[in-house]
């Protein structure tokens, strides 16, 4: 079983989230976001076309209970083309 660690960083005043795993660490880009420009960011952000394919392409490398039915839904309503997965 893999531990992970959560600590927060303090960056130009706001705090973000650093999650520790074995294989590496990770920001939170929600914190990252939230202090930029609020939660309405956050929502324009994830409609982005360029964002929602990269995300995906990070699921299929790092998530092995990736959806990808679901994904084809989402990958939809932002607009993308539906393609070949894999």
């Amino acid at each position: 079983m893999s531990k992970t660690r959560k600590s927060i960083i303090a960056v130009q005043g706001t705090e973000i989230a650093v999650m520790s795993h074995p294989q590496g660490d990770y920001i939170s880009l929600t914190d990252m976001l939230k202090a930029k420009d609020g939660d309405y960011f956050i929502s324009d952000w994830l409609r982005n076309r360029n964002t929602v394919e990269f995300l995906g392409i990070w699921e299929r490398i790092y998530n092995p209970d990736f959806n990808y039915g679901e994904f084809a839904t989402i990958r939809s309503q932002a607009g993308l083309t539906i393609g070949r997965m894999g």
